[in-house]
């Protein structure tokens, strides 16, 4: 199956390939002068703004089509109401919901990433979609963001790696990726409003990178802005953000889309660096139903603004170009595939995503993996376990053609095991904005599943979060570390009556873990989507040798974290402005330099064989500006499984003039090696890579002198170290 899939793929390559050229020819930008030669400035303006939830208009005079969106980027999301956010209640709309972007960070995997796009880009394309509004690339700044889930995890180097082909996936459908949110948009709590202050060095070092890696290297063809203010201007249309560093620094010859609802200002708007507005007030009819989008800020107001000469005819021409490119390049595109949606290769992809983004976090005793030929008497606790995790979060939930529960997979991989299931605990109903307490009765579940635990060989409690407001869900942030509806508790008790309890943590976001001591084995398996139970059973059976790495650090308590350290200004900020405190020191940067112990590091992820790195050396010592470092290592499979390892480069700059991290991700490599075996890995980092940005330029300053490397398999776990100097 995976030698299908992975045929697929290069024949969709080739499809892409003769996509790319079509459109970045000389001959499609003389097409687009010519267009907007004949357009009306009345046609140019309907194109930068909504005609319905989803679309903008075309120019049917023209023979100029539509452009139809859909939320992303785990999969394609039900079809919605012309004006409203009712669901359309079509019966052909179901589609296969991928795992969340968290999990795929977990892989380390780059070439996993572009299954994943092309995956999602062709279920796109077969349901007509010409925007894909994803991936997200935000960093995770503090675990108690409610859309961590839809990003990368807490590091720059690693976003950017798994960003670019994720988009070239997405693209080579005729399907515009549209990377989001840019930028700073790292919590849901005052998100339309709050004011981000934060050092242009963090700014360039952290939160922008992933951006400029899905423009430079991805070729994106759309950007959506941001809720959130920057330097008191909205990221929708920030003169800064968009005009300078997007479209002049990057070369960004794409569209600027808004979030829904995130435009405020007509001339802002105009000047400022927007393309394409949609979504003002919130629900499509904010004026009336008649002629309602006529009344966005880039449509009527913008359209007199115009006419009257207070702003120059070339702001409109240069976004209509601009719309009229991203048409080119998806729906006035004749050579881009047809797509496809459901089929087996896409869910086989999801499935060899989700496996390789489950992380093994704790395995005392070697809890895991439990033998599925054996006869035993398997306890399966938790509301998690039999709890779809495709519906709720947001704008990203999803309507799957079907998902598999982890309940379910156990049964079917676990046919020779008596499994029984007890809820243990509740959640309550959840309607966006708001959460209801459960109706079931919490000390009645917990005791019916410590019954059934004291019955059991062994006992699996699938816990976590869910996509309930106020969890991992878009509109708002958690509002603590531990976990929700008693499950402490409920561990607590289960303990009492057997200690032979592995956890599987479902959630996008780190939790803080008091009974940790007294688990033999802890999972860490994300939002897994349709193939959700059957990957579960792959590695908990040992079908799979789990190779998942954490893409964010856990903290042991909220504290610990950078931006909660700093008190409230630092997060959530007063309601009016935020100030990131923690600079540049965010996730294991922070817990390294400041020497405060994570409950799991970053890159941590654990395997049931073991692996052994040595022979670590590189090229050669001294580089100069412009060169690469070749690192080379052997890492050699000692145990009993075959297995995947994940060879982690770390760099930090002594006796630097600026205040830095002490060690920083700058280059990783995922390999399999069977057991018994060794593989030689090559990893190269541009010199370049090791620059900080000099706010006193401004700009990028590459210091000499010498470099420490640092080579292990997690950002705590590091196996050697070496010396390098750049001149």
């Amino acid at each position: 199956m995976i030698r299908f899939v992975l045929t697929t793929m290069i024949l969709a390559g080739w499809v892409a390939s003769n996509v790319q050229a079509q459109v970045l020819t000389k001959d499609v930008e003389s097409k687009i002068e010519n267009i907007l030669s004949q357009l009306t400035l009345e046609e140019k303006v309907a194109l930068c703004h909504a005609q319905s939830k989803f679309s903008t208009p075309g120019v049917p005079r023209l023979g100029i089509p539509e452009i139809w969106m859909s939320d992303g980027p785990h999969g394609i999301r039900a079809e919605i109401n012309w004006d409203n956010w009712g669901y359309a209640g079509w019966t052909n709309d179901s589609i296969t919901a991928f795992p969340a972007l968290t999990c795929l960070a977990a892989t380390f995997n780059p070439e996993l990433s572009h299954q994943y796009g092309v995956a999602v880009g062709e279920e796109a394309r077969y349901r007509k979609k010409d925007v894909l509004l994803g991936p997200g690339v935000n960093i995770y700044r503090t675990p108690l963001n409610g859309r961590n889930f839809e990003y990368m995890g807490e590091d720059p180097h690693l976003a950017s790696i798994l960003v670019v082909p994720y988009i070239k996936g997405v693209q080579q459908n005729g399907v515009a990726a549209c990377v989001k949110h840019y930028v700073l948009n790292n919590q849901e709590l005052w998100r339309g409003h709050i004011n981000v202050e934060v050092s242009d060095r963090a700014l360039y070092e952290i939160y922008l990178p992933a951006f400029k890696a899905a423009v430079e290297e991805g070729g994106v063809w759309s950007v959506m802005g941001a809720y959130n203010q920057y330097k008191g201007q909205h990221c929708c249309h920030n003169e800064l953000l968009l005009n300078k560093i997007l479209k002049e620094d990057w070369g960004f010859d794409g569209v600027v889309i808004t979030d829904w609802g995130g435009a405020h200002d007509t001339r802002e708007a105009a000047l400022f660096g927007l393309d394409m507005e949609m979504g003002t007030g919130t629900d499509g009819l904010t004026v009336s139903a008649k002629n309602a989008y006529d009344y966005y800020y880039l449509a009527t107001p913008f359209l007199k603004m115009l006419k009257s000469g207070e702003i120059d005819e070339a702001v409109v021409d240069d976004k209509a170009r601009r719309i009229l490119r991203l048409m080119f390049r998806t729906n006035m595109n004749p050579n881009r595939p047809m797509g496809r949606m459901n089929n087996p290769e896409h869910q086989q992809v999801a499935r060899a995503v989700a496996g390789e983004g489950i992380v093994l976090l704790k395995n005392g005793q070697a809890f895991f993996p439990i033998d599925p030929d054996k006869k035993l008497t398997i306890a399966v606790i938790g509301e998690n376990a039999t709890r779809p995790t495709t519906p709720g979060g947001g704008s990203s939930e999803l309507k799957p053609k079907y998902e598999i529960s982890p309940l379910e997979g156990l049964r079917q991989r676990f046919k020779n095991a008596n499994i029984i299931h007890a809820m243990g605990y509740a959640s309550g109903p959840s309607v966006y904005g708001q959460v209801a307490p459960s109706p079931l009765n919490a000390d009645s579940l917990l005791r019916a599943a410590v019954e059934v635990a004291s019955k059991a060989d062994v006992v699996l409690f699938f816990g976590g979060l869910n996509k309930n407001h106020r969890q991992d869900c878009e509109g708002g942030d958690r509002e603590g570390l531990g976990l929700p509806f008693g499950q402490d508790k409920l561990l607590e008790e289960l303990y009492k009556v057997n200690d032979n309890i592995g956890v599987v943590l479902i959630s996008g976001n780190a939790v803080a873990m008091p009974w940790l001591p007294k688990v033999k084995g802890l999972m860490q398996a994300w939002y897994l989507g349709s193939e959700s139970g059957h990957a579960l059973a792959d590695i908990i059976s040992g079908d799979v040798n789990p190779s998942g790495k954490l893409p964010f650090s856990f903290p042991a308590k909220l504290s610990d974290n950078a931006a909660h350290h700093f008190g409230t200004l630092s997060y959530p900020g007063d309601s009016i402005n935020q100030y990131y405190k923690e600079d540049i020191l965010v996730g294991y940067r922070w817990h390294d330099t400041k020497e405060i112990k994570p409950l799991f590091a970053f890159g941590h992820g654990l395997s049931y064989t073991s692996f052994e790195l040595s022979g670590i050396k590189t090229d050669k010592q001294v580089y100069t500006a412009g060169e690469s470092i070749t690192l080379t290592c052997n890492v050699s499979n000692t145990g009993d499984a075959d297995g995947a390892e994940v060879v982690q480069v770390y760099i930090g700059k002594r006796n630097s003039k600026v205040d830095r991290a002490v060690k920083e991700l700058k280059g990783f490599r995922k390999v399999w090696v069977e057991k018994g075996g060794a593989a030689a890995v090559k990893v190269s980092i541009g010199v370049d890579q090791l620059a900080f940005y000099d706010e006193s330029i401004p700009g990028w300053n590459l210091e000499k002198g010498e470099y420490k490397v640092f080579v292990g398999n997690a950002s705590d776990n590091i196996t050697q170290e070496a010396s390098i100097t750049i001149k």
